[in-house]
């Protein structure tokens, strides 16, 4: 990680994801932590991670996730962040087959020190983390009071509201 004082640095929240054992790593808890060492070589520094969780699959795969959330620090931009994510990505296993099918390692940028970003291959906030308690629940250890500019809610307020009482049936939504 350069320390330049030149060099602004972000920090953003991540989301990883296994369902895949790896030829070198094994199993997809192991995955996940080879991924947080990953990261360091590649000038993105870990400032925090939650636990790993085993998590139902959703889509066609039918293998249990191991997910956590971590906080990076680097002083890479989205676009570059998210090339870098991707080559991490690539290095553990290409993605075969359909959306939300099994794989080795999935890597997500989820919120961004610096607010919003849109653009054709990537939104900050991303589109989906508010509905996904594999991603909610990690991040909430790590950034419950993380504020989303889009929803005006922290993460551990978003999770809440998910997991709180439907007002008709008193069911919830969470895992």
């Amino acid at each position: 990680m350069s320390h330049d004082t030149d060099t602004p640095e972000y920090l953003y929240l991540i989301a990883l994801g296994s369902n895949r054992r790896h030829k070198y790593y094994g199993k997809p808890q192991n995955v996940i932590i080879a991924a947080l060492e990953r990261l360091e070589r590649k000038n993105i520094s870990v400032y925090d991670h939650s636990n790993i969780m085993e998590t139902a699959a959703i889509g066609p795969s039918m293998r249990n996730y191991a997910n956590s959330a971590a906080l990076i620090l680097t002083s890479y931009r989205p676009p570059t962040l998210l090339n870098s994510l991707k080559t991490i990505e690539a290095e553990f296993g290409k993605r075969r087959g359909q959306r939300w099918s099994a794989r080795t390692l999935d890597l997500d940028i989820i919120l961004w020190s610096e607010g919003i970003w849109a653009s054709e291959d990537l939104s900050i906030p991303h589109s989906h983390y508010h509905k996904r308690d594999f991603v909610l629940k990690p991040a909430a250890q790590i950034a419950g009071k993380w504020r989303d500019p889009i929803y005006n809610l922290n993460i551990n307020h978003i999770l809440f509201r998910k997991c709180a009482p439907k007002r008709v049936d008193r069911s919830t939504s969470c895992l």
